[in-house]
């Protein structure tokens, strides 16, 4: 390998030469968060539904005393009605 040519290249691309680094000025530049208005219903949403039972006792309180009692009937023409229209739900 030749020296000179080494020489010649480094000068092209002044590999020699060392610069400087400067810092940049510290401005005033901060990041920002901005929640869009569904983001915040989302949350609100969700706070509601962390505060509601997932069950409701009073119902179930009702209709057990029903049961127990022997009042509680169930319409069959209602029950048929529901299952018809949920199954043309799943199928949509």
């Amino acid at each position: 390998m030749r020296i000179d040519a080494y020489n010649k290249v480094s000068q092209i691309y002044n590999t020699s030469n060392v610069k400087k680094t400067t810092k940049a000025s510290s401005g005033s530049f901060s990041d920002k968060l901005e929640i869009s208005q569904k983001g915040k219903g989302y949350r609100i949403a969700k706070q509601i539904l962390a505060q509601t039972p997932e069950v409701r006792e009073d119902r179930i309180n009702e209709l057990k005393k029903q049961i127990e009692s022997g009042t509680y009937n169930v319409d069959m023409t209602e029950v048929a009605d529901k299952v018809v229209n949920r199954y043309f739900d799943e199928l949509a």
